[in-house]
């Protein structure tokens, strides 16, 4: 039996500030929704506990960007945990409008200790959450 990563869902609130001189998303915007969408899925998927011990710092961002957003849009960003090494954490996210990707991230994080913001590994049952068991057969 296989693991696969549990999707999370996470509405953007596309706000006013975030349109450009352009007249669409700034690019900025991208990353800022991308860190609330990882911050929130861990608090809805983690438990109680671990998530008043930990705290995640950002490492790095890759972001692709395909078609721009606008003001009145429908976003969604989803959030999948590819994996856990260590204290750090990979990330894919992908925002869309409808059927349409509007990006693709792929970022990293670290997780540190809430009291000594120190790096701190996260327990396999609390990794587990994040996971399905998947049936090969089904």
């Amino acid at each position: 039996m296989t693991m696969s990563a549990r999707p999370y869902e996470f509405t953007v609130d596309v706000a006013p500030d975030d349109i450009d001189f352009m007249g669409h998303v700034n690019n900025a915007s991208y990353l800022k929704w991308v860190q609330e969408a990882v911050i929130s899925h861990w608090r809805s998927l983690a438990p109680v506990e671990a998530v008043a011990q930990h705290l995640w710092v950002a490492l790095k961002h890759e972001i692709t960007y395909r078609r721009p957003a606008f003001l009145d849009d429908d976003v969604v960003a989803t959030v999948l945990l590819e994996k856990v090494h260590g204290a750090r954490a990979f990330y894919e996210t992908v925002i869309r409008r409808g059927g349409e990707v509007l990006a693709e991230v792929k970022s990293s994080w670290c997780c540190v200790d809430a009291e000594t913001l120190r790096p701190a590994r996260l327990a396999q049952n609390v990794i587990d959450h994040f996971f399905v068991k998947a049936d090969p057969e089904g």
